[in-house]
């Protein structure tokens, strides 16, 4: 009966525009004044601070900065170049582009709106000069930026992985096979599109300028070999791994490149800032919560079916996706429902991916849908226009979502022959 109270006051403050995070808290104190009395009050603070000071989550404002760090310094710009050159040849290749430059970028910022921001402020005017419409422009920036909650390192898996207490670097080489595939997909789909619509050929292959976009972007794809070479190769941990993003990022914009814009980059720290404080005032809330098992008996006793159990929770993330942000709901919802994946046999590693995958769809899908927004607002695009042409790239993700689901071999291939 408690359980169900405090979700009822949870939602009701949550409607009434309460912050997620003020909320949470709320119903946690209130629950526990009235079922422990007064004396639990001076551990509220002890409690919040154990939660929020776990080492891991100190890579999530690191990944973050590294992300602003590039499209400060020039490092953003000169990557859209080389692939431009690589890719412009193609029909539509703006748009492929578009997504490679997304997979790349995911690969040091772990962040999709982030991605947006950087991605999408130059390649949504450059789309729209070139005759593609705006809502196209905006759908395959939003969609093609949720690869950067799959490909490693990923601020989800980051905290999935803290509240599930899951291994964080078996979580980013799981996401590797899914996210290249959601790429593929994203860029087959644009190239059929730009078929039918006839829209243009970038550019003429030219070798000349593919070798020289490669030599003056060389040290921006040194990157991810330095980030992610040094977390699997056991060298460094997915928090030391961040901490040597903002390094390497620093020493390539502002040594090699000498580019970096410190007023621009003063703004992105202090958005980074902000959305960092959010992040970590949800998981201090979380930490009163405690982890309810009701949930996970009522379900054993309707089914122990593992493939059963995963569709009903694919359909609960979904529902949930449309309503928080990644965060909250991995925050809020993962400690509840992990006594019933565990019950069921279903490998945690696994399910972190079904559950980032869920909430990476979630982002695509209003009335939340923080990507899509912000794609949105920097092509000047009505949301529902922009989601008429978005659900095609959704498919793409939904497509990958069953098969991470119901074929877990092949996203879980990388993690057996490494790790196991």
């Amino acid at each position: 009966m408690t359980l169900l109270l405090m979700i009822a006051g949870l939602f009701a403050l949550i409607l009434i525009d309460v912050p997620i995070a003020v909320a949470l808290g709320v119903v946690a104190v209130t629950a526990m004044l009235l079922t422990q009395g007064a004396d639990i009050l001076p551990n509220v603070a002890l409690v919040m601070y154990d939660g929020a000071t776990k080492f891991p989550l100190l890579a999530i404002p690191m990944f973050i900065l590294a992300g602003a760090i590039m499209n400060a310094s020039g490092i953003s710009r000169r990557l859209i170049a080389f692939a431009s050159a690589l890719l412009g040849f193609v029909r539509g290749g703006l748009a492929i582009v578009n997504i490679g430059v997304s997979m790349f970028f995911a690969e040091i910022s772990g962040s999709a709106v982030a991605d947006v921001a950087a991605t999408g402020s130059i390649l949504i005017p450059a789309m729209k000069r070139r005759g593609y419409p705006k809502a196209f422009a905006a759908a395959v920036t939003s969609s093609s930026a949720t690869i950067a909650v799959i490909i490693p390192p990923s601020i989800p898996m980051i905290l999935y992985g803290v509240m599930s207490d899951s291994s964080i670097v078996q979580l980013f080489v799981a996401g590797i096979i899914p996210g290249v595939l959601g790429g593929l997909g994203m860029m087959s789909l644009s190239y059929w599109m730009a078929r039918r619509q006839n829209w243009p050929v970038e550019e003429i292959f030219a070798l000349s300028k593919l070798w020289t976009t490669f030599k003056q972007a060389s040290w921006a794809l040194v990157l991810p070999v330095i980030i992610l070479g040094g977390i699997f190769g056991g060298l460094v941990t997915a928090t030391e791994g961040a901490g040597l993003a903002v390094a390497a990022a620093l020493f390539i914009g502002g040594v090699v490149y000498r580019e970096l814009d410190w007023p621009f980059l003063k703004q992105a720290i202090i958005e980074g800032g902000l959305q960092t404080a959010v992040v970590m005032l949800l998981v201090a809330a979380s930490a009163l919560v405690g982890v309810p098992q009701k949930l996970a008996i009522a379900i054993l006793q309707w089914t122990d079916n593992r493939y059963a159990v995963l569709a009903l929770l694919n359909v609960f993330f979904l529902l949930i996706g449309l309503f928080l942000h990644s965060a909250a709901a991995i925050i809020l919802v993962v400690p509840v429902v992990m006594p019933l994946v565990t019950a069921v046999g279903i490998d945690p590693v696994h399910f972190g991916l079904v559950v980032t995958l869920n909430l990476g769809i979630g982002q695509q899908t209003p009335p939340v849908a923080s990507v899509l927004i912000t794609a949105c607002s920097i092509a000047k695009a009505n949301i529902w226009e922009v989601s008429k042409v978005n659900i095609y790239f959704i498919s793409v993700l939904f497509a990958i979502l069953m098969m991470v689901t119901y074929l877990p071999a092949i996203p879980m291939s990388l993690v057996e022959f490494f790790y196991r």
